[in-house]
């Protein structure tokens, strides 16, 4: 088996943040990436302020990566719109963009980056990562950042019901009149089930996310297009602006998403970061921010106290995530309601500084 000092479980921004500020702490962290070559994934796109301040601390400026500035945001019901500023800055940059920056400046630091090399399971006990070419590496400390998706062995305890979240993503080409709708803009559309956001990032294409729970998906065939179709009803404007672009890439997905988990327990040598450690609902919450803010926590911890910083870590990072993850699923559940989400779009048109508080109280900040 092979060794290393440290030990990072995904290249994501959370696994290439920690690894990023662990090698500069004068760490020698291994990460294990799986995808080869950087990659857009479902979630991510929409930077807030917490999420643009915490990439200030690596040396990372969206806007000198292109990133468009988001200043608005768009609340769509059906028919019904509500409007305002933000109460912070945001930008929308693509996550190949971001994890490619992010994995860039930890090799830069003297981090170890390792592509290409699938985690088949996690053991815990061992703190140890075996591998999909049959081999395992070991380590004093192991740093959990694979995302939403469950890492065999360390699996997140969590009741996703039986009609559980799915994530949809697509990039659009946007026409002329889709782009200038959008500039400046995240929309967010409403509707039975679930949400989706939309919004321009710096390649220039549209990034169109969903969470939506699985039977909608499944009453459509499995085909997101045919849903699209199917919600044209409830979110019309939705269906216009998936109508309006000139060009699409392929669906990317992700099953069983378990909004509202935080590990509240952790163990000497394991740090659980990103959505391993807290997953926000993305109609109001920021996961890159979430991703961020644990990896820099993390770090800080680790470099302070070893691996024996591993259990108070995360209870005081589950304890940090409490009120931003639970504002954020309360505003989830009641924008996938129709009977409420009409009359809170209605609210909020009227008293716009609402929706400003709302995106102000789930932010995990970046004090």
């Amino acid at each position: 088996m092979r060794r290393a000092p440290e030990l990072i479980a995904g290249g994501g921004p959370a696994g290439a943040a920690v690894a990023l500020l662990l090698a500069r702490g004068g760490a020698m962290p291994v990460l294990i990436e799986r995808s080869r070559e950087p990659h857009d994934v479902v979630c991510g796109g929409f930077l807030g302020g917490d999420a643009i301040a915490l990439l200030a601390r690596l040396g990372v400026d969206p806007a000198a990566l292109g990133a468009p500035a988001i200043r608005r945001a768009r609340l769509i019901a059906g028919r019904r719109i509500a409007e305002t500023d933000l109460p912070f800055a945001a930008a929308g940059l693509s996550r190949r963009t971001l994890d490619a920056t992010l994995l860039d400046r930890a090799a830069g630091e003297g981090a170890t980056i390792e592509r290409g090399l699938a985690i088949r399971r996690v053991d815990l006990d061992q703190r140890c990562l075996h591998l999909g070419d049959e081999t395992a590496i070991g380590a004093n400390a192991i740093f959990l950042a694979t995302g939403k998706h469950e890492a065999r062995g360390a699996p997140r305890p969590t009741r996703s019901g039986d009609d559980p979240a799915l994530g949809l993503r697509i990039r659009l080409e946007p026409s002329a009149a889709l782009a200038r709708a959008l500039a400046g803009t995240i929309e967010l559309h409403l509707f039975r089930g679930g949400y989706a956001g939309l919004l321009l990032q710096e390649d220039g294409g549209a990034n169109l996310c969903l969470s939506v729970a699985q039977s909608r998906l499944q009453a459509a065939g499995g085909r997101p297009e045919q849903l699209i179709a199917a919600l044209a009803h409830e979110a019309p404007m939705l269906a216009d602006r998936f109508g309006a672009a000139t060009g699409a890439g392929p669906w990317s997905t992700v099953a069983r998403i378990p909004y509202g988990w935080r590990a509240r327990r952790g163990r000497h040598g394991i740090f659980r970061l990103g959505d391993q450690a807290a997953v926000i609902a993305s109609l109001a919450g920021d996961g890159i921010a979430i991703a961020l803010d644990s990896a820099i926590r993390a770090a800080h911890a680790f470099l302070h106290d070893g691996a024996q910083a591993g259990p108070s870590f995360q209870s005081a990072f589950a304890a940090r995530a409490r009120r931003p993850v639970g504002v954020a699923g309360m505003l989830k559940h009641w924008g996938e309601t129709p009977w409420v989400a009409g009359p809170m779009i209605a609210l909020f048109r009227h008293a716009p500084g609402l929706i400003r508080h709302a995106a102000a109280t789930t932010r995990i900040g970046a004090d």
